[in-house]
């Protein structure tokens, strides 16, 4: 793990060093309604390497982004403490509605439900859940409409996300 977070370190600086606006990293950390390993784990081992991440990041003036699929709540407090701006997680696993406590602290970079809406949903339900992630991050900025155009997703749909988005900012 040791070795692994060096290689990590060393890369995230190249990157750093170079005229891009922000870095990233990714790990999954969630299952669809519970983290893959306790909270306590998780701040033991890995948010240590996280602050090494977000302070490279700080180092050289850049943002900070990350992603994780699956329920994270647990930790979302602890991503905002070490500096993390923005977020890429399914928010629809957790609920804008519980996510709506921290607008205003980290940028969602978030994702209309992607394994049932996309696919399945009707018109009206991508409206309404654009409206959602609307109402609960959206705040003179605040977060970073995405949707994952994968396998399976209608392109009426998708192309709903985007129209809807357009029209309440």
């Amino acid at each position: 793990m040791g070795r692994l977070h060096d290689f990590y370190c060393e890369m995230l600086e190249q990157w750093a060093k170079t005229d891009v606006d922000a870095i990233k990293f990714m790990d999954d950390w969630g299952a669809q309604n519970s983290m893959l390993i306790d909270a306590k784990t998780w701040r033991s081992l890995f948010k240590p390497m996280y602050q090494d991440y977000t302070a490279i990041a700080r180092k050289y003036h850049k943002k900070i982004f990350m992603h994780s699929d699956g329920y994270i709540l647990p930790f979302l407090p602890d991503l905002i403490e070490i500096g993390v701006d923005a977020l890429n997680c399914q928010v629809f696993c957790m609920g804008p509605e519980k996510l709506k406590a921290f607008a205003g602290q980290i940028t969602f970079w978030g994702e209309i439900d992607r394994q049932h809406l996309l696919p399945h949903g009707s018109l009206e339900e991508i409206r309404n859940a654009v409206e959602r992630l609307r109402e609960a991050f959206w705040k003179n900025g605040g977060a970073i409409a995405q949707c994952e155009f994968g396998p399976g997703a209608k392109p009426e749909n998708v192309e709903e996300v985007f129209r809807t988005w357009e029209r309440t900012v």
